[in-house]
């Protein structure tokens, strides 16, 4: 099964340079294990652009969907055996990058 590990900031700084290198060791960590499918960090939500083309026309704006402390630095997208050895994975990568990972399977 496939989840979604949802890397949670709530401070302006990206990651340290300790950090980055601890991210990555789990990376590798998990490349040579056979979990990894696929990650990426993303941008601080201010570069953020929403579309949103429910209507009759798309409505573009700057900034993040939504005002918040806390928001989405990256994520990890990862295939495990089942949930339990999916949130042992999650608790690591957490340590590795010095943030709270939400963990949610894919349907």
């Amino acid at each position: 099964m496939q989840y979604l590990f949802s890397v949670i900031h709530d401070e302006i700084e990206l990651a340290t340079a300790e950090e980055a290198a601890a991210i990555d060791v789990f990376n590798e960590r998990i490349q040579t294990e056979g979990y990894w499918v696929f990650a990426g960090g993303l941008t601080a939500p201010d570069a953020a652009t929403v579309v949103d083309n429910r209507r009759d026309q798309a409505l573009v704006t700057d900034g993040p969907f939504l005002e918040s402390k806390e928001y989405l630095a990256g994520f990890w997208i990862i295939e495990a055996p089942d949930l339990d050895v999916a949130l042992a994975l999650a608790g690591d990568a957490s340590k590795a990058c010095n943030r709270k990972v939400e963990v949610r399977a894919f349907r």
